[in-house]
């Protein structure tokens, strides 16, 4: 297994316990703070602490990526996960990839 360098992820995962987990296992996390925790923090002052690093190019491709996702989940297949076996899901992951590349062709 490898560890990843970065997770990107959107503000449903900014918790404290999610980014403590990461900074534990020495990866860098770039997730946007909800608008909620960034009030609290500046309400508390300088004891609020400094805000989480955010890199908003690195979060910029989590976009290109998650609408990537999105139009390979079109095919009803890979949306629904009807091949079980790993092999066939990334075999019909392959063709929808191959279908949306030739539809972007012509």
């Amino acid at each position: 297994r490898t560890r990843p360098q970065m997770v990107l992820a959107d503000k449903a995962y900014s918790s404290r316990a999610n980014r403590a987990w990461l900074r534990n296992h020495h990866i860098k996390a770039t997730i946007p703070i909800k608008a909620d925790q960034a009030a609290h923090r500046r309400a508390k002052g300088s004891r609020g602490g400094r805000p989480p690093a955010f890199d908003p190019i690195a979060y910029k491709d989590r976009n290109a990526v998650e609408r990537c996702f999105g139009q390979l989940k079109q095919h009803r297949g890979l949306a629904t996960r009807y091949d079980k076996l790993a092999v066939r899901y990334q075999a019909t992951t392959h063709i929808a990839s191959i279908d949306h590349w030739l539809k972007r062709l012509t």
